[in-house]
């Protein structure tokens, strides 16, 4: 059965960690709001980091449920997705979205990610 915990190995948990990302995109996927910058890593399976600033998204509240909704959306797409490294980074009105939405935009950005992620391999 495949397991869909979101366990510490699935995070970017260092500084270091999202230099390297940051240091060599190869992977952008944008939407209006949100960016999704990656970069192929040899570990077999995805990680994901947030940078989520006061200025775009004002509350902590609504920061943390953004950060919430994404999570669980890459917990159950998780072994759907490429092997690379992940930074989120939201931009104005992504704390507004409903739940919905946001579920829906996640779902489409995943699925960018994999033709993105596949085009970058055969070439």
């Amino acid at each position: 059965m495949t397991e869909f915990r979101f366990h510490r190995r699935l995070r970017l948990l260092t500084g270091g960690d999202f230099q390297q990302v940051f240091d060599d995109v190869q992977l952008k996927v944008p939407d209006q709001p949100i960016l999704i910058l990656a970069r192929p890593n040899n570990l077999g399976h995805p990680r994901l980091g947030f940078v989520i600033s006061k200025k775009n998204i004002r509350k902590a509240v609504k920061r943390n449920h953004v950060r919430r909704i994404i999570r669980e959306s890459f917990r159950l797409h998780q072994h759907d997705l490429p092997a690379v490294d992940m930074i989120i980074l939201a931009r104005p009105g992504l704390g507004d979205m409903e739940n919905d939405a946001m579920h829906k935009l996640m779902r489409k950005c995943w699925s960018r990610m994999r033709k993105k992620s596949n085009k970058l391999k055969s070439t």
